[in-house]
């Protein structure tokens, strides 16, 4: 990609997630255009492509893929399908972006990543929280050494069941075909990820997980411990079935600790011997428009996305460590 070429994106499977929080982004950041969006219903895939501006649409994932005038392709589906559009992505030699999590489990990520880099094709994940200002304050403060040396991370997250849980409405989140750890696979791979962008590869880690509510088919109580090679240990607790929602992470050091959230927007809280800071960073419009931008940047060799294959395929050898796959 030279600096006044524009990349052409296709989103195949344009459901919620790319209305505000990644959509739009591809319009946005100068060097790309969002060019198609695929969807097997067509009066949804016009819907959403006249809403967006975006000059075509389709209902066929391969004509997407295999059209000349497309460079690129954002994988948007659930992750049971990930895999299969991948595929089809690397065998037309095109850069993609899979939404999170890579794939079902470690070994289908292995076999995309393979495919990618056969054919050295650039491959990212949408782990966005890599690029968000808010979590890179915290990287900065951690290599600032703002709180001595890391001891440990912990991270507890429960919510309640929602409606379409209790009325036990299909959803891909808590199918255990789909998603064998239910929301844990869902929203824990948000914060698994990041603590290794922080700390480091994780070497080892075991956990528990249950189905306590009965619900549906997906296990919807997780704890686990880990270990990062840097000496680094970590914990964490995600409940669906709690009376609350909570969010609350603590990086303790040894002279300090930082304390925020994964997804509730609260301020980040650094405490050390020159008492407790509190800073609020908010999130862009489109959540994912710094990892758009930082796709384009990669690919102009400006600098390294910080959410490649690798990265992500690591992330789901960790969770099927956790539930035990």
């Amino acid at each position: 990609m030279s600096v006044n070429s524009t990349i052409k994106w296709g989103i195949i499977g344009c459901g919620n997630v790319t209305e505000k929080k990644s959509g739009p982004a591809y319009s946005k950041i100068e060097g790309f255009e969002l060019f198609a969006v695929m969807r097997r219903d067509a009066e949804k895939a016009k819907d959403y492509a006249l809403r967006h501006n975006v000059p075509h649409y389709f209902t066929n994932a391969d004509e997407l893929i295999n059209h000349p005038e497309i460079d690129a392709v954002y994988v948007a589906t659930p992750p049971d399908t990930h895999k299969f559009y991948a595929l089809k992505v690397a065998q037309a030699g095109k850069t993609c972006c899979i939404e999170k999590p890579m794939a079902v489990d470690y070994q289908e990520c292995l076999e995309i990543l393979r495919a990618f880099e056969d054919k050295n094709l650039p491959l990212f994940v949408a782990y966005y929280r890599r690029s968000l200002p808010r979590f890179n304050q915290i990287k900065q403060w951690l290599e600032k050494v703002e709180i001595g040396e890391i001891r440990h991370i912990s991270w507890y997250l429960s919510k309640t069941p929602s409606p379409i849980d209790l009325a036990q409405i299909d959803n891909w989140r808590t199918d255990s075909k789909i998603a064998p750890g239910g929301y844990f696979e869902d929203l824990a791979s948000h914060g698994l990820d990041l603590f290794v962008h922080y700390f480091g590869e994780i070497t080892s880690v075991n956990g528990i997980c249950l189905n306590q509510q009965k619900l549906y088919s997906s296990k919807d109580a997780i704890v686990a411990n880990w270990l990062y090679k840097s000496g680094v240990t970590g914990s964490g607790t995600w409940n669906f079935g709690s009376f609350e929602r909570k969010d609350k992470v603590e990086i303790i050091g040894s002279k300090g600790k930082i304390e925020f959230a994964v997804f509730d927007e609260v301020p980040l809280l650094l405490t050390n011997q020159n008492g407790t800071k509190e800073v609020f960073i908010n999130h862009p419009e489109n959540i994912q428009l710094y990892h758009v931008q930082n796709m384009r940047d990669h690919l102009l060799g400006i600098s390294v996305h910080p959410s490649l294959g690798k990265s992500a395929a690591h992330t789901n050898w960790v969770m099927d460590k956790i539930l035990g796959l």
